[in-house]
C-alpha cells in the first residue's frame, strides 16, 4: 500500500526515516531501525576520527543485513572534524547511503559520492536549500518544519506547508519531517506530496534507544508545550527539550553572550552526560513538539509495525467518507 519511489529506490520495507541523533544513533540504534523495515541512520560525528568510525560501521553491517545510511554533519560545531577522511572511511567500508546536513550542500564531496554509487540523501529546512542539492544532483531531499526536533532553519515554516512547497519545487523524491509521532503523522506527510516520513523524536522512547531511563521517562511526561527554541542568536536554530540546560542557553542568549559561550552550554559531551547517567539537567536534547503524542516505550520494530498499522487504518477510514 505504500510503495514509493524512495522504498523503490533504497529497498526499504516501509517509507519511514529514522531521525539521526548525535550521540544517540550508534549501530546498535541505528541497526534496530533498519531491522524495523525503516532506514536506520547512523550518526557519524561523535566517532570524529576514521579508526573509531571503521569499527562502529563493521559493527552496524554484523547486526543488519537491511539497507542504512550514515549521516555527515555539516554543522558548526566546537571542536570541528575532519570530515573529508569520515567520507573516505565510510566509502572504504562499503556504505551506499549517506546523508548530509548542515547549513551547506556538501559541494566538496559530491564528486566522490557520484564516482563512488553513493545514493547521497541531503537534509534540509527550505526549500531554497533543497533546491540547490537538487540541483547539484542529490538523489533524495528530507525536509523538515518547524515542529522538527533539532535543526529547524530560519524561516519558520511549518511542515504542513513546507512539505508540498519542496515537492512543487523539485523533481527528486521528498521525505518530510517535522512532528510525525504515529501513523496519522505519516499518512499525512505522504498526503502532502512526500515519498517517505521522517520520524526522530518518537524513537527516542524506544526501549533500545540508548538514552538514560530518567530522560525517557521525562520525555513520556512531556506535552507539546515542553519544548524550546535555541542558538536563534548564532544563526543555529535548534528545538529541544526544555530542561534546564536549554534555559541556560536562553539565558546566555538573552545577555548576548557570544557563539563559544552558546556552543559551550549546548555542547555535545553534556548531553552524553544526560543520555548515560540520567542528569536531567546536564544538557541539551533535540525534541520536536511530537513529544507531546507519546504515551509508552515500545521496541523500535514494534513502533514501525504499529504506525504502519495506524496508517493503512487511516488510509481505509478516509477511503469510507
Amino acid at each position: 500500500m505504500f510503495k514509493t519511489r524512495v522504498t523503490e529506490m533504497l529497498h526499504l520495507k516501509y517509507p519511514i526515516f529514522c531521525g539521526n541523533m548525535m550521540n544517540i544513533s550508534y549501530p546498535e540504534f541505528a541497526a534496530a531501525c533498519s531491522n524495523s523495515g525503516a532506514l536506520g541512520i547512523m550518526a557519524s560525528v561523535m566517532f570524529r576520527k576514521p579508526e573509531p568510525l571503521r569499527e562502529a560501521l563493521r559493527e552496524l553491517m554484523s547486526l543488519t543485513d537491511r539497507p542504512f545510511a550514515v549521516n555527515l554533519n555539516l554543522f558548526p560545531m566546537l571542536k570541528p572534524v575532519k570530515q573529508i577522511d569520515l567520507v573516505k572511511t565510510m566509502i572504504e567500508e562499503g556504505v551506499k547511503i549517506i546523508e548530509t546536513s548542515g547549513h551547506q550542500a556538501p559541494e566538496k564531496y559530491i564528486p566522490l559520492f557520484k564516482k563512488n554509487d553513493i545514493t547521497w540523501i541531503h537534509k534540509c529546512a527550505g526549500v531554497r536549500y533543497a533546491k540547490k542539492a537538487a540541483s547539484l544532483g542529490a538523489d533524495i531531499v528530507e525536509v523538515v518544519g518547524w515542529e522538527n526536533g533539532g535543526a529547524t532553519g530560519k524561516f519558520d515554516i511549518g511542515t504542513l506547508v513546507l512539505t508540498p512547497a519542496t515537492v512543487d519545487a523539485i523533481d527528486i523524491p521528498v521525505v518530510g519531517g517535522g512532528g510525525i509521532s504515529d501513523g496519522r503523522g505519516l499518512v499525512a506527510i505522504l498526503a502532502l506530496g512526500a515519498e517517505g516520513g521522517l520520524i526522530g523524536t518518537r524513537l527516542l522512547t524506544t526501549k533500545e534507544c540508548p538514552i538514560h531511563e530518567n530522560l525517557k521517562q521525562a520525555l513520556l511526561s512531556a506535552t507539546i508545550y515542553d519544548t524550546s527554541i535555541i542558538m536563534r542568536t548564532i544563526g543555529a536554530t535548534h528545538r529541544v527539550w526544555s530542561n534546564k540546560a536549554a534555559q541556560r542557553v536562553l539565558e546566555i542568549e538573552a545577555s548576548k553572550g557570544d557563539q563559544s559561550e552558546i556552543f559551550n552550554a549546548a555542547a555535545g559531551a553534556k548531553s552524553k552526560l544526560m543520555y548515560e547517567e540520567g542528569d536531567l539537567t546536564a544538557g541539551i536534547i533535540a525534541c520536536g513538539q511530537g513529544v507531546g503524542l507519546i504515551n509508552d516505550i515500545p521496541t523500535v520494530k514494534e513502533l514501525i509495525e504499529r504506525i504502519m498499522k495506524e496508517a493503512e487504518e487511516s488510509v481505509r477510514m478516509l477511503s469510507k467518507s
